[in-house]
């Protein structure tokens, strides 16, 4: 299945993520996954092209549906048991996934709430558009896959120069990213956003400085396998959270991980 030019320009600037803007809680990563194979990833570009054609802004997809149209190409050995992307992870025999289920933790911490049955709450809640609970949003949209290589520099696509490399991706894109972004958050007005596994600290927080004129960020140090470090801001009311850390283990070693629930339970004394 090849990358077409029009589903692709379209995900590029209109695709943000998944669940609702009108959640509480807004979890943005530095990007997509699942950009291991170009048949994933026009998969998802085709699909939502085809549901959000008319769509011109910062839109938001339903996760669950998206992945319906996801073949699984997952060759362990249970591989036999999922045909798409919704049944490996939403499914009977669904697995947990290693980031969601500590977004889950941080966000029940946060909220004071008892922390449910991950999976279950993975399966039937974790962003939801009609839930309304969760926002994954996105600030680079083109899934990249696990070993972070650049595999769009090898489309033929002239249209976009930019693809040469990452570099060039995220420069071309990412004043119109975090601005469609923050003004997302002046209309929502979401309680809490954590940015999580982001590369330019400094220029995310001049960003939000540049819109919030009055924002001053406090660095919070990081207590190991307890609370990462990250940095904190008030913008009006939503509490702002930026962190380089990732919510999973690091090469599957727990002392690269952190206790997600007790940082939820943390910020919000």
């Amino acid at each position: 299945m090849l990358i077409e030019e029009n589903p692709f320009n379209h995900w590029l600037n209109n695709f943000y993520g998944y669940g609702s803007w009108q959640a509480p809680i807004w979890f943005i990563a530095h990007e997509e996954g699942g950009g291991d194979l170009p048949e994933e990833v026009a998969e998802k570009l085709n699909y939502f092209y085809k549901l959000h054609a008319t769509s011109t802004e910062a839109t938001l997809c339903n996760l669950r549906e998206l992945y319906r149209h996801v073949a699984v190409r997952y060759e362990g050995p249970k591989a036999d048991l999922y045909m798409n992307q919704y049944q490996y992870r939403f499914g009977s025999n669904a697995i947990l996934h290693g980031v969601w289920k500590n977004l889950i933790a941080f966000k029940h911490g946060y909220r004071d709430e008892k922390l449910p049955d991950i999976l279950t709450y993975q399966k039937n809640s974790f962003a939801s558009p009609s839930e309304h609970s969760e926002a994954m949003i996105r600030l680079y949209p083109l899934p990249s896959p696990h070993n972070h290589g650049w595999y769009y520099s090898w489309l033929d696509m002239p249209k976009f120069p930019f693809l040469k490399s990452r570099t060039m991706y995220q420069e071309h894109i990412y004043q119109t990213r975090i601005h469609n972004i923050i003004n997302k958050i002046t209309a929502y007005k979401p309680e809490l956003v954590l940015m999580y596994g982001m590369e330019n600290i400094n220029g995310l927080k001049k960003s939000f400085q540049e819109f919030f004129d009055a924002t001053k960020f406090k660095m919070v140090k990081a207590i190991k396998q307890q609370i990462p470090q990250h940095h904190r801001a008030d913008l009006n009311g939503t509490v702002l959270l930026i962190t380089t850390q990732i919510p999973a283990l690091r090469h599957q070693r727990i002392e690269t991980g952190f206790d997600w629930e007790q940082f939820g339970r943390t910020v919000n004394r």
